[in-house]
């Protein structure tokens, strides 16, 4: 990663409705009402002449209402009669039988909460799968300090890669896959701690690109001869861990760990289990971003002793082979170099030897990485008997023989594309990973 090129990137991502009005008409009563047969209603009816005989029309009156009361009456009982012995009809053709509901077949593929997608949300592994983390959030506003974007003594690095270069990168592995044929080939692309650990807020204010969309992308123009591995997920869901340094750009030995996890996961293998290991501690770090603003956090790193022996083999720029009973620099101290423990840095070819019970005899495994690949290399010795790490930068200024050939030679079974987002992102590395085949 000490070789990133951002000029390389893209540049970031730089109705009027109406409601129709409605006039309602207030329809008037009609002032003059008529009775049935268009006589005048009783209010608009002239005063009627008096009846000499009031007796008379009183009695009409009483005997007319009297029976107009009896034939309600016997209305009446004719229809509580009907109910109470016919009850309701039950139409013809219509089944009187309760109706069950509507019985469905569930795809145990696909989540209730998201029925359009044909793969479960909870997924990890899926490629095409990517959970939003959700760091802790206290609210405090960051600033902007030119290379980084700066925010709770935490620097963090902007990434500005598009669809192009996400479909570059996954073109350049394609390519490679085709030159390794016979070989399992897996690429891995590491999110950095902005997509991870800066909230979703700050991310339009720090003007930096969606690194999910990115990794995406990539995977979903890998052809079938690349198993994409997504650690994107398990970065995520521990996102409020110290998986990634404050004054540095790379992850910690904890962050490779749950990447690492990914990958057994992917292969169906089992993981080293942290609680086996001894950790070990170097304070004081002083990362890439300390000097770049003012107040930021020192860190700690982190590494694991693991209980079984493994011994490294490294080829230095010069061509001299160094050999070591340890996968780290332990002499290392506090400072700017403290990330040099893991694997004593970038070399051009290290090769580890394991002696764990778990790894499979004569399986062998090759990693193309710049730096970020340091902290998670070791771990493999969990499950392979060599571990052949090439740095993508060097590898060919001391090696005669090209990555295939030397793949080859070596009888290694697997090869894992290792690299950080901007990496991947960046054509001078690209460049790099393709003169490896040269």
């Amino acid at each position: 990663m000490s070789d990133r090129n951002r000029d390389d990137y893209f540049d970031l991502d730089n109705f009027d409705d109406s409601v129709d009005s409605r006039d309602y008409r207030r329809r008037q009563p009609n002032r003059r009402q008529t009775n049935y047969g268009g006589r005048p209603s009783y209010n608009t009816r002239r005063p009627v002449k008096r009846r000499r005989n009031r007796t008379r029309t009183r009695n009409r009156v009483m005997i007319v209402t009297a029976g107009l009361l009896a034939v309600v009456l016997v209305f009446t009982l004719l229809i509580l009669m009907f109910r109470g012995c016919g009850g309701k009809k039950t139409p013809v053709g219509v089944s009187t039988e309760p109706k069950n509901k509507q019985e469905t077949t569930v795809d145990p593929s696909v989540d209730p909460s998201n029925p359009q997608g044909a793969t479960n949300p909870n997924d990890k592994l899926s490629p095409a799968n990517f959970i939003a983390p959700n760091p802790t959030d206290d609210n405090s506003e960051g600033y902007d300090a030119g290379a980084i974007y700066v925010w709770n003594k935490t620097g963090f690095e902007l990434f500005g890669g598009s669809e192009y270069t996400a479909k570059t990168y996954a073109e350049t592995i394609n390519g490679f896959a085709d030159k390794l044929a016979g070989m399992n080939v897996y690429s891995m692309m590491i999110p950095n701690h902005t997509e991870i650990g800066l909230p979703e807020r700050l991310k339009a204010t720090a003007n930096t690109n969606s690194q999910a969309e990115n990794i995406k992308t990539a995977y979903a123009a890998m052809k079938d001869n690349v198993t994409p591995v997504n650690a994107y997920n398990y970065l995520s869901e521990h996102c409020n861990e110290y998986i990634y340094f404050k004054s540095d750009h790379h992850w910690t030995g904890l962050g490779a760990y749950y990447a690492y996890a990914a990958f057994c996961d992917t292969l169906g293998m089992t993981p080293l289990k942290l609680e086996d290991c001894t950790k070990q501690t170097i304070p004081d770090f002083t990362g890439t971003f300390f000097n770049l603003a003012n107040g930021l956090d020192t860190d700690t790193v982190e590494y694991y002793q693991f209980p079984y022996s493994v011994t490294m083999d490294i080829t230095d720029a010069n061509g001299n082979v160094n050999n070591y009973d340890s996968p780290y620099f332990e002499a290392e101290g506090s400072g700017t170099l403290s990330y040099g423990v893991f694997i004593y840095g970038d070399n051009p070819l290290t090769v580890l030897h394991s002696s764990s019970q778990n790894a499979a005899s004569g399986k062998k495994i090759a990693v193309v990485k710049e730096s970020y690949g340091n902290a998670f290399v070791s771990y493999l010795t969990n499950n392979y008997e060599e571990v052949h790490i090439m740095d993508l930068r060097t590898f060919r200024d001391v090696s005669t023989a090209d990555l295939t050939t030397y793949c080859r030679q070596n009888g290694i079974t697997d090869v894992l594309f290792l690299n950080g987002i901007m990496s991947a992102n960046t054509q001078i590395q690209l460049d790099s990973m393709t003169a490896l085949f040269d």
